[in-house]
């Protein structure tokens, strides 16, 4: 009878105890929120009240895994849209951004094709990244998400997304809604901006890189270029244009803004166009 008496008070016990997988939703946040756009840097407190403040946009930025030129690290998409995100999302100031998708469709496996003829490219099916997508927007809406922004830093990723989007808004029906955003990839854009302002013109060398794509991931991280091997064997140059910092990263910076303006606004119309809550 005793040993039924301790067993039904520790049971009561253990009932009383918090669950730490089920939080009160409304607690208060305990400190002071950390400045980032990134949900990954972000507790859950912290999305939640930026939530409430109006944050209901999410982006969601596919790169890639890829052989580039024979400087720049595989990850090169991934990188710049490390810069370009986090520029759009504080130009718009109602966004975060999701964590980048580094893993897209860059060729067939077997026989290998496109870029996974190269070592270190890593390459989705395009079903399996459709399938991705989906997932990781349908997670977004039941977080409280109202829009879901895609956007593509490669060309293998745009079909994909496109064709995600439009699905996901007929299926949702106005619950939330998922926008792809083409004027964010536009390089040869980019590429105007960087001759008729910044005064860079090039002359193609062959390789899978270029002024504008160099230059954006050096605010990021310089290594990403290989910059100081490359100054030691006096290679420091792209398309004939000096890649020699300050100069060079002042230009990364500004074709990051130059794209972010571009982006942010043509995010600003399609979420005011779907009567959706920026």
């Amino acid at each position: 009878m005793r040993a039924a008496v301790v067993l039904l008070a520790a049971a009561a016990g253990w009932a009383q105890t918090p669950d730490p997988m089920r939080p009160d939703p409304n607690m208060p946040r305990p400190v002071a929120v950390h400045d980032s756009v990134f949900l990954e840097e972000l507790t859950w407190l912290e999305v939640r009240d930026a939530q409430r403040a109006g944050k209901t946009t999410a982006i969601v930025a596919t790169g890639g895994i890829e052989m580039n030129g024979p400087y720049l690290a595989l990850g090169k998409h991934n990188y710049i849209l490390r810069a370009t995100t986090e520029a759009i999302a504080r130009k718009l100031g109602s966004a975060l951004v999701a964590p980048i998708v580094a893993f897209v469709p860059e060729g067939d496996l077997d026989p290998p094709t496109q870029h996974m003829l190269f070592p270190g490219s890593i390459s989705l099916r395009e079903e399996t990244f459709q399938a991705l997508l989906t997932d990781i927007a349908a997670s977004l809406k039941t977080g409280g998400f109202r829009d879901i922004v895609f956007l593509a830093d490669s060309g293998g990723n745009v079909k994909g997304m496109q064709a995600v989007a439009a699905k996901l808004t007929r299926e949702w029906k106005g619950a939330a809604r998922v926008h792809y955003i083409a004027e964010y990839y536009d390089y040869p854009g980019a590429a105007r901006f960087a001759e008729e302002t910044l005064g860079v013109k090039q002359v193609p060398e062959g390789h899978h890189d270029d002024y504008v794509i160099s230059t954006q991931m050096m605010t990021v991280d310089p290594l990403t270029v290989r910059m100081e091997q490359r100054r030691a064997k006096g290679l420091l140059k792209i398309n004939g244009a000096s890649l020699e910092p300050p100069r060079s990263i002042e230009h990364g910076r500004r074709i990051v803004n130059y794209r972010a303006e571009r982006a942010a606004a043509a995010i600003r119309k399609v979420v005011a166009a779907s009567g959706t809550r920026r």
